[in-house]
């Protein structure tokens, strides 16, 4: 059972959580630097499509990372994808699946629209709540596979 300080706890970083990702959200002018938006390349694309172009490439994912420490996924998954309130992205549990199209996808529309375009889950982890969308945070779709690059090379088995 969950102590009442934890509980407080857990309430705190998930109002911080939300009002980070609806006030630090960009314009619509400012999401199109750099490339396409990262939901016009999920809706266009049919399911399993989706091909990251920074796949392997050590320097992607060195960007990856700043970018996934700046768009404010460490404050779920830990600076290191260690985990936390989210699942760690260094282990070789998935909950939706590992392929990078299916993470492109997961970071872009959230767990629940995930759902709703026909995902499901194929594993389980202690998490606190659903994976927020990040369409209207990560600025193009180059950078989102930046960030898929990263976490995908936090373990060779994935």
């Amino acid at each position: 059972m969950e102590s009442p300080a934890s509980a407080a706890l857990r309430t705190t970083i998930i109002s911080a959580l939300a009002l980070l990702l609806t006030a630090g959200a960009p314009s619509a002018e400012d999401n199109d630097a750099g490339g396409k938006k990262p939901l016009d390349a999920v809706s266009a694309t049919e399911k399993g499509k989706l091909q990251n172009p920074h796949k392997g490439d050590q320097q992607a994912a060195a960007a990856g990372h700043k970018l996934f420490m700046s768009a404010g996924c460490n404050g779920c998954h830990g600076g290191t994808g260690g985990g936390g309130m989210g699942p760690p992205l260094s282990n070789t549990v998935w909950i939706y699946g590992n392929d990078d199209d299916t993470l492109f996808r997961l970071i872009t529309l959230g767990s629940q629209d995930l759902k709703k375009a026909g995902y499901s889950r194929k594993g389980t982890e202690n998490v606190v709540g659903p994976m927020p969308p990040f369409k209207d945070i990560v600025k193009s779709e180059d950078d989102m596979w930046k960030i898929v690059s990263w976490i995908k090379s936090l373990a060779k088995s994935k």
